[in-house]
């Protein structure tokens, strides 16, 4: 970003584009592809770390929930923060601090410790996430812009697929802690990246003050909210179906599943939030949530619709690698490297997206990608069998990774199109805490609805068999514990052949299900995005008012 005669120190010239901005955008998206990658990393390698540091099951899990959880509390803050204090400077911090995390979780020696890496982890990608899309925002303009956010939303939604494969390459090669110490050499490669190649920006018109009520029950609300959306599953909706057990505290025995309370204090605190916020706003003071920005058609309806897609997107990657590795038999890595079909759609349509955007407009590019979301889900719901071929989950996962491509940085290029780019960092937060929470509900509503169909589908096919009256009721009792989780243990303890084959089908069923059930959700936030304008923006529209850098 140049500078020129009318414009402050650092500030950019759209007619002298700064050089090397586009290493600084490598650079950018190798430290969101850490964040995303370590939030599915640890799907495949939770039973090998429960053996090798002799954990309980559940606190194993809770290293997944904890990243989640302030990851997504922290978003908006942070994406806030970076306004008033610089985006470039709160992404290198961010950089450090998901660094050490990972460096703290590789050495792991105990289960809190690993707890304690895993909240520094997701500190760091709050931090990060945001920062990184605002940054774009400020860089790049026209055609460069569709291109960056192109290839940004390629990251995001081709490298959710990468998680699966590194924790299955650790743990078949090396160990499970390189899941975590191979983030050291790409923070490293990003870090210098980002400080040869991005300029600072920030915003020069900044209200002095602080909204600390604000900040803690924003972030208090929607760790809770969140909690209760993708732990339903695991400890009761509403009657207790695990005990929940973290950091040596217990729930206690007779109050029910904690979910419910969570949910219920998530609700109140987020209530009290929005009260607070627009009284302050009355008065005048400092906000967490300028929600003056919601006004804005196109940031309110690209946020619903990105929310509803996230429901479908994240959903069936949960439900995939049960399936693959439950009923298909494929071991941890064979999984993640079918996933990797996913992730070259993804990148293949980072290629094209952007002359399609400059002939089309950006809506039209948005629709098209969550069209080919919603048939391609739709698709695999139809393929699915307990003999399907790889080949063809390899095409349909191909034509849907495309359609993430296309769908991803499109869409957040049109919910930022006529934000103010001073207030882009928290508007950044938003957009992420949007899809954040919409990923915690597509895999808690999808995960039921798995969950529910293969418990009533194994019912009834286990009457088909000769297996006696108790053993159908043990069986079923673990199906309704376990989920999906159920069938590698199934295999591995030696069932009746017929006894497998059901089971199998059964889950086949619930897998079917989900799929059709996250291909509706694509297509409600279709529905919401032919709400949005037409382009993002015009090629070559000058910064929007209130931009300044430094």
């Amino acid at each position: 970003m140049s500078t020129n005669a009318h414009a402050p120190p650092g500030a950019r010239s759209d007619t002298e584009p700064r050089p090397g901005r586009w290493l600084g955008l490598v650079a950018l998206t190798l430290g969101v592809a850490m964040i995303i990658v370590d939030s599915t990393v640890l799907n495949v390698a939770i039973p090998t770390i429960v053996a090798d540091l002799h954990l309980r099951f559940t606190t194993a899990q809770w290293a997944n929930t904890i990243y989640a959880l302030v990851f997504a509390a922290m978003l908006i803050q942070f994406g806030r923060l970076a306004d008033r204090v610089g985006r470039r400077r709160v992404f290198i911090v961010g950089l450090f601090v998901f660094l050490l995390g990972s460096v703290l979780a590789g050495s792991a020696t105990s289960g809190a410790m690993l707890l304690g890496a895993r909240t520094v982890q997701g500190f760091g990608g709050a931090m990060m996430l945001p920062t990184s899309l605002s940054i774009l925002n400020a860089t790049f303009v026209g055609r460069d812009r569709a291109t960056a956010f192109a290839i940004w939303g390629a990251t995001i939604g081709g490298v959710v697929a990468l998680g699966p494969l590194l924790g299955g390459w650790a743990i078949t090669s090396l160990s499970w802690r390189w899941a975590f110490y191979v983030n050291v050499p790409i923070a490293i490669i990003a870090l210098v990246g980002v400080l040869r190649f991005v300029d600072e920006s920030r915003d020069e018109e900044w209200v002095v003050g602080r909204d600390v009520a604000g900040s803690v029950l924003l972030a208090a609300g929607l760790a809770l909210g969140v909690f209760a959306a993708i732990e339903g599953q695991a400890y009761g909706w509403w009657s207790a179906k695990a005990p929940l057990r973290v950091l040596g505290l217990t729930w206690p025995e007779g109050w029910g599943s904690p979910v419910p309370v969570f949910g219920a204090c998530a609700v109140a605190l987020l209530a009290a939030w929005v009260a607070i916020e627009r009284a302050r706003a009355r008065d005048g003071k400092v906000v967490v949530v300028d929600f003056a920005l919601l006004r804005i058609s196109s940031f309110r309806n690209g946020n619903i619709a990105a929310m509803i897609v996230s429901l479908g997107e994240l959903g069936i990657i949960f439900v995939l690698p049960l399936f693959l590795q439950g009923v298909l038999g494929y071991s941890a890595l064979n999984t993640g490297t079918l996933l990797l079909a996913l992730s070259g759609g993804a990148f293949f349509a980072a290629g094209v997206a952007t002359p399609l955007v400059s002939r089309f407009g950006g809506r039209a590019v948005v629709v098209t990608g969550m069209a080919l979301e919603a048939v391609g889900i739709a698709a695999l719901g139809l393929v699915l069998a307990t003999d399907v071929a790889t080949w063809k989950l390899a095409a349909i996962l191909f034509a849907y990774g495309i359609g993430v491509g296309f769908a991803t940085a499109q869409l957040t290029n049109l919910i930022l199109a006529e934000v103010p780019l001073r207030r882009s960092g928290q508007a950044s937060g938003i957009q992420s805490t949007s899809r954040q929470i919409g990923s915690a509900l597509g895999t808690a509503v999808i995960g039921t609805v798995l969950s529910v169909v293969f418990l009533n589908s194994t019912t009834d096919r286990l009457e088909r068999t000769n297996l006696p009256a108790p053993a159908q009721q043990a069986l079923t009792a673990t199906v309704e514990r376990s989920g999906g989780a159920a069938l590698e243990g199934l295999h591995a303890g030696g069932a009746t052949p017929d006894v497998a084959s059901e089971m199998d089908a059964a889950f086949v069923d619930g897998a079917r299900t989900a799929a059709f059930v996250a291909s509706g959700f694509v297509l409600l936030g279709l529905l919401a995005a032919l709400r949005l304008p037409r382009s993002g923006r015009a090629p070559g529209d000058p910064q929007r008012s209130g931009v300044s850098a430094a």
